[in-house]
């Protein structure tokens, strides 16, 4: 061996390639994990991803309350949770069917709705967060 082997550093390669070190219970999670995703539905995914999106858009726009200071508002982030949301609605409309993205464009709607009323002063016509993909919202 060469004098540079016995380097005390961790190398991520020799571990991950390692014959000798023993299973970790980690890689028995990880193929239960992908056994689980693969059994769900990209219509399921889809829409979990979007109301996640839409529950986290909610709190930051002020629509759940802190008892402390009233709210969790955060209308920078709203912009962008809503923003996202309102890309991947309306790229995945077309593959999971006008009845699951009826109500997701609800969702949506009901949020830029609310960030237009949390906000002091109005965003410019096709400036508010999402309309690039959704157009005017009013």
């Amino acid at each position: 061996m060469t004098e540079h082997s016995h380097d005390s550093t961790p190398h991520a390669h020799d571990a991950a390639h390692s014959h000798d070190a023993p299973h970790s219970h980690d890689e028995g999670i990880g193929a239960d994990e992908l056994r689980d995703i693969a059994e769900v539905s990209s219509v399921e995914i889809i829409t979990s991803a979007c109301v996640h999106l839409m529950s986290a858009a909610a709190v930051k726009v002020g629509l759940a309350e802190d008892e402390e200071t009233g709210q969790y508002q955060d209308l920078a982030e709203a912009r962008k949770l809503i923003t996202a949301l309102a890309g991947l609605v309306t790229a995945a409309a077309p593959e999971i069917g006008n009845e699951h993205a009826r109500s997701l464009r609800d969702g949506l709607r009901s949020l830029q709705l609310a960030f237009a009323e949390a906000l002091p002063f109005p965003d410019e016509p096709g400036k508010a967060p999402g309309e690039k993909y959704t157009g005017r919202v009013s």
